[in-house]
């Protein structure tokens, strides 16, 4: 029967699984670092919006046409 898990005698068999663990996590990272800064780019442009709209309203008010 064979082991569920395996544990290579020779180390040297996990340094290329350590290598692609380094580069899926750097790529998750900068990855997370990209959609952040979007993320505020995007908030920015709809707080600006929002405060625009905002000044429109509160200077013109709606018409009474009673």
């Amino acid at each position: 029967m064979m082991e569920f898990l395996y544990f290579p005698k020779d180390t040297s068999e996990y340094i290329p699984a350590f290598i692609t663990l380094v580069i899926f996590m750097v790529g998750a990272v900068a990855t997370m670092f990209i959609i952040y800064k979007k993320s505020k780019k995007d908030e920015r442009i709809f707080d600006e919006q929002l405060d625009e709209h905002n000044d429109f309203i509160n200077n013109h008010p709606p018409k009474n046409d009673n």
